[in-house]
């Protein structure tokens, strides 16, 4: 008896990586979600699937050892149990796929930013932005939860701060839960700058802190009306963001909000 081709070899330990990779990524992602203050997921991760697949794949290991020692050649159908199983885990996964959320937790807490802004822009008038919290609060009954989870447990709904007085949109929010928005008014209700509590964008586990994009918080910004007659614009798809990095325009300076930002007189 002789050993195994190389091919054969090559074949198995490709497998035998891509399900540790995989599975055992998954099954670090489940315990996490499940244990971390906050978590960048809808729901938590499944954690039996990829751990029975693990359990499946170390079986089929065991096997692909056995016949080694044995010094089975290619004929030996243990050989081919690696490769069966990745392949039938992922095709698991593709079906269930089919029911999961498409976009991330950073999507979505971006799409509810913006629409919180369109909505509370609504309110604006030609002088003023709106400011009164009993005006605000009713707005978040449209935005749905969060798309975070709180010790593996999905956050219940978005709650609302009313700041007065900013000179900038909040860079840092101690304290606040996930799915915080912090309604900033600057001086005069001239202007208010929209944030939320949730993680970076770089980030999938942590301490709550502002939505952010390579280091810069990602903001709305609502401005009174430019008249009368006509309503204020909508932001143009392509930058729906402000002070967002590479994604909108340039970031605001700390502490002063950068001229860019600052809501028109």
């Amino acid at each position: 008896m002789t050993l195994p081709s190389r091919k054969v070899l090559l074949a198995n330990g490709v497998c035998l990586v891509l399900l540790a990779w995989l599975y055992g990524g998954d099954v670090f992602d489940a315990v996490q979600a499940r244990s971390a203050e906050v978590s960048a997921f809808l729901e938590p991760p499944p954690l039996v699937r990829p751990i029975i697949v693990l359990v499946i794949g170390t079986l089929a290991l065991g096997v692909v050892v056995w016949g080694l020692l044995r010094r089975q050649d290619d004929d030996f159908k243990g050989y081919r149990l690696l490769p069966i199983v990745l392949v039938a885990a992922l095709f698991v996964d593709l079906v269930f796929a089919e029911k999961r959320m498409p976009l991330s937790s950073v999507d979505l807490a971006s799409m509810s930013l913006r629409y919180f802004q369109d909505l509370a822009q609504r309110q604006a008038t030609r002088d003023a932005v709106p400011a009164d919290p009993a005006s605000l609060n009713p707005l978040l009954e449209q935005l749905g939860r969060p798309p975070y989870l709180i010790r593996g447990q999905p956050a219940s709904q978005y709650t609302l701060q009313v700041r007065q007085d900013c000179e900038g949109p909040v860079r840092s929010a101690p304290g606040l839960q996930p799915g915080t928005l912090i309604y900033c008014v600057a001086s005069g209700r001239k202007g208010a700058w929209i944030t939320l509590v949730g993680l970076p964008a770089e980030r999938r586990f942590g301490s709550p802190e502002v939505l952010s994009v390579g280091g810069e918080p990602r903001f709305m910004l609502v401005q009174p009306l430019p008249s009368e007659e006509a309503p204020a614009p909508e932001p143009a798809p392509s930058e729906p963001f402000r002070g967002s990095g590479r994604t909108a325009a340039q970031p605001s300076e700390p502490g002063n909000g950068g001229q860019d930002a600052r809501p028109a007189p």
